[in-house]
């Protein structure tokens, strides 16, 4: 048995549950009960067949919902690891670092390609590191407090998770002087990021090796899920990049969130409209169920 989760940014009728039925039945798929997780805002739609099917049916057919579906059992996962920048914070700390440097629109282009995946990342951070060469480091804390704002819905997903007894890693291809304080302030078991070099006081213009890339992602996802007892279905990734993919591909439950076109191509779930909030509503967690 499947589910199909319909999670609205704003509100969803019954007629539309209603209407997503008919358009699973329309897909060949036998639909079963449907229940509310949360009025007007999320809806567990039950069905047997096959699940690319009823994604295909249902993604895009309503404005501002997105469409999770899923096994129905197992479908609260034991473990989360999860990207920073443009997940669970809103911005890409390097292209910030940047605009300090006055070169941010050179760095952020960059970034943009990265996380496309038309350049490699180890290279295309190397490059981006190097060109803030002599940046003084009291900047870091400076755009930490000025720049650097948790993603909605990032607090209730991650103390949720761990209130019911789920590690939760926080992964980044980014810098552990951003990652680890915002681990801390989210509620995170533990983060692994890339270590920034300095040089009387001023960054240096290298990362320390290695390089927190793609395959370290997706290697946590699996060692830690290892060291657990848990096997990848149990786990819960989700990220916006790239370099989030394999991770993604490896858990059971991979979420391209607000993603690169590639990224989002390759997750078996999207979440296009609404906050961090819509992966508890995917694991049928209720607002009233939320630690915040």
């Amino acid at each position: 048995m499947f589910i199909a989760t319909l999670i609205a940014s704003d509100r969803i009728e019954a007629g539309d549950i209603s209407t997503a039925a008919d358009r699973l039945a329309a897909a060949g798929l036998r639909t079963g009960d449907s229940a509310w997780i949360e009025p007007g805002i999320a809806c567990d739609l039950g069905f047997d067949g096959d699940p690319a099917a009823a994604r295909a049916a249902l993604e895009g057919a309503f404005a501002g919902v997105d469409v999770v579906v899923q096994a129905a059992a197992g479908r609260r996962r034991r473990m989360l690891v999860a990207d920073m920048d443009s997940t669970m914070i809103t911005i890409e700390c390097i292209d910030e670092l940047a605009d300090y440097a006055g070169i941010k629109p050179q760095i952020a282009e960059i970034t943009e390609r990265a996380m496309r995946g038309e350049l490699d990342f180890e290279g295309a951070l190397d490059a981006r590191v190097a060109l803030l060469a002599g940046l003084d480091a009291s900047v870091i804390d400076r755009c930490h407090a000025e720049r650097v704002v948790i993603m909605a819905g990032a607090r209730e997903l991650v103390r949720t998770m761990r209130a019911n007894d789920a590690d939760c890693y926080l992964v980044s291809g980014g810098f552990t002087l951003f990652a680890d304080r915002v681990a801390t302030e989210i509620g995170f078991t533990r983060a692994l990021s890339n270590v920034l070099e300095f040089a009387d006081g001023k960054l240096s213009g290298t990362v320390a090796r290695p390089i927190v890339g793609a395959e370290t992602k997706r290697r946590t996802l699996l060692d830690e899920a290892a060291a657990h007892g848990l096997s990848p279905d149990q786990c819960l990734a989700v990220g916006d990049g790239a370099n989030d993919i394999p991770m993604i591909q490896a858990a059971g439950l991979g979420i391209a969130y607000h993603a690169k076109p590639k990224t989002a191509a390759a997750a078996g779930a999207r979440i296009d409209h609404g906050d961090l909030t819509a992966l508890l509503y995917a694991q049928g967690y209720a607002r009233k169920d939320w630690v915040i």
